[in-house]
């Protein structure tokens, strides 16, 4: 008994330091998956907590559930924005770029560290992913934003290629215990089944599960409940007939979010906790696991393998599978830089030391180094290269204050959120009578002061102001540029997008004359959003830019989906890159200095 109270004071102690050391990380800037990654360490058997912990099959166990929580959970928040904008270049990159990123890693393991052509395909395949939970935490819960497609693309990779590599491992590590396992023709038939079975089940799944949700009626505290068991049920059921179980509980989430169901903010809600407690249980069992002072014997080449994973195999991988897709240099750039590796590496690399393959646990160590290295280097300058390379745009509210409060039945399509106004929220500097609310979207109330005022008689919101509104859940992120302040930054990168804004009315035609552009219209009276939006020839997204001979247009601001607002850019596109220009005033700053510290011995002759 005294051994089983020591064992959940030391987990629950652990989690709660965990959490603790993420918020001051934080605010150095930390990576903070690599906080709770090297607090396991600590406690482990060569730090001062001095836990012997070696059950690998455990963290196998955990791993796979972990895993799979965390794909349903990014699944739940893909939207059809994010498919709309990022589908293809993301099955491109989470295919054909998981599959070279495995060649070349392998082919540099061959060369450089001397591994057998199957060890060194394995060592390619565990490192060929790039990790949902890290790359979530980066994207999601920062305080900048970056250009949306880039954005959507980076998000759907990270769900999308864990499969792939998860089938690439396995079928290594059977080739190495029995090398004719496989016959190559039956390769074909297995990858078509896994993901063609995982499709089909994860669709299925996901409709089935929102419909149980949206038929039953239970304690509200149960949905959230329901929604990871079934989640974890659709994982394993897939695995148990030889489909892809991740591929199947990834669709499943993004298949039950495609429309309303029940207890959808409750659920969300609980899993975003949820999900945080299985990132630091499974990064502390990785940390626990690991024994530093046996990775000195592999240092250096994991080293090498991790410089070779940045510099060259991420970016071959992502140019090959973007070269089909009309994607600017400064975007493939970066999401060759964020190819971050995380949880998923490591528990790739625990399946051959579970299998019992002698290599194991040298790609164990080899892969923890590099996602230790890939935490340092990439997570801590991700954010810092989208905004010298320009990809930084203006970002939304800075937190989702909108706050349900009841849930009306899903045939209505509707929600009850409300917003407490702040000081600098967008809705104080319009009259309330010509508020720009969403579509079919309705203010219910407005309380003042602890008193319901009459809607009728409202000239302006004031600050302190709490509004209720009628709400279809598809256009909440636009009340929230309504009613919640914007970032400090707001403005400063706004005028990154274009010397000169003007409204998306303006006739282009207007503007060619101004400024001199060559603008071939589809008509005299054709404006300004609708020429950008036609020469885009796709979604466009906050960011995007199109050529008028030396000049360009970029979009600043969007209203749903409609452009509202197009910047002018005269600088060339040298010139508007942040990081040039920081260098040149680097530059002169340097040379003003060097000319005062001349000037008195030039007066002195």
């Amino acid at each position: 008994m005294d051994a089983l109270n020591h064992l959940i004071l030391i987990g629950a102690g652990l989690i709660f330091l965990s959490i603790l050391a993420g918020t001051y990380s934080s605010r150095l800037g930390a990576p903070l998956l690599l906080v709770f990654l090297l607090l396991g360490m600590l406690a482990g058997e060569d730090g001062p907590g001095g836990i012997e912990f070696e059950n690998f099959e455990t963290v196998f166990l955990v791993g796979s559930v972990g895993l799979a929580l965390i794909l349903f959970d990014g699944g739940l928040h893909t939207t059809r924005t994010v498919f709309r904008l990022a589908l293809w270049p993301a099955v491109s990159l989470a295919s054909v770029g998981v599959v070279l990123t495995a060649l070349i890693v392998g082919v540099l393991g061959m060369l450089l560290l001397g591994l057998q052509p199957l060890e060194a395909m394995l060592l390619g395949a565990i490192l060929s992913s790039t990790d949902a939970a890290v790359v979530f935490l980066l994207l999601q819960r920062s305080d900048r934003d970056i250009n949306r497609r880039v954005r959507a693309t980076l998000e759907a990779e990270s769900g999308m290629n864990d499969p792939m590599a998860v089938f690439l491992t396995i079928v290594m590590v059977e080739l190495l215990l029995d090398p004719g396992a496989r016959e190559p023709w039956r390769l074909g038939i297995d990858l078509a089944l896994q993901f063609g079975g995982g499709a089909a089940i994860g669709i299925g799944g996901g409709v089935a599960l929102r419909w149980i949700i949206n038929k039953i009626e239970i304690a509200v505290g149960l949905y959230p409940i329901l929604a990871a068991a079934g989640a974890v049920t659709i994982f394993a059921f897939a695995n148990v007939v030889g489909a892809n179980g991740f591929l199947a509980v990834y669709l499943a989430g993004i298949v039950m979010a495609s429309r309303p169901y029940r207890a959808r903010q409750v659920i969300s809600r609980f899993h975003d906790g949820f999900i945080w407690l299985v990132q630091i249980a499974m990064f502390l069992l990785l940390g626990l696991l690991v024994t530093p002072t046996a990775l000195m014997d592999f240092l250096f080449p994991a080293l090498v393998v991790a410089v070779l994973l940045l510099l060259i195999a991420r970016p071959l991988a992502v140019l090959a599978s973007l070269l089909p897709f009309r994607i600017e240099w400064r975007a493939k750039l970066f999401i060759s830089w964020v190819g971050l590796r995380g949880v998923v590496p490591i528990f790739l690399a625990s399946i051959p030391v579970v299998a019992g393959l002698p290599i194991g646990v040298t790609f164990f160590n080899i892969a923890f180094v590099v996602v230790i290295m890939s935490l340092l280097v990439q997570g801590w300058t991700a954010l810092g290269m989208a905004r010298m390379l320009g990809l930084e745009v203006p970002s939304e509210p800075e937190s989702q204050e909108g706050a349900l409060l009841f849930e009306l039945p899903t045939a209505t399509d509707r929600e009850i959120a409300g917003y407490r106004v702040r000081p600098g929220s967008p809705a104080l500097d319009q009259d309330f009578a010509a508020l720009p609310l969403p579509k079919r979207t309705r203010v219910v109330g407005v309380i003042r002061e602890g008193a319901v005022a009459e809607l009728a008689q409202l000239a302006r919101l004031q600050s302190g102001d709490y509004v209720i509104l009628l709400v279809p859940p598809e256009h909440e992120l636009s009340l929230d540029r309504l009613f919640v302040p914007m970032a400090p930054r707001h403005a400063e990168v706004l005028d990154e997008l274009g010397e000169f804004g003007f409204a998306a009315e303006t006739p282009a035609s207007a503007l060619a004359s101004q400024y001199g552009l060559a603008i071939e219209l589809d008509h005299p009276l054709e404006t300004l959003g609708d020429y950008v939006a036609r020469l885009l020839a796709t979604d466009p997204v906050v960011g995007d830019r199109v050529k008028t001979g030396d000049a360009e247009l970029v979009v600043r601001t969007m209203e749903e989906d409609r452009i509202a607002e197009v910047g002018l850019e005269l600088l060339t596109e040298e010139e508007r890159l942040p990081i040039v220009r920081r260098l040149r005033r680097a530059r002169a700053w340097w040379m003003r200095r060097r000319f005062a510290e001349r000037l008195p011995r030039l007066r002195r002759r």
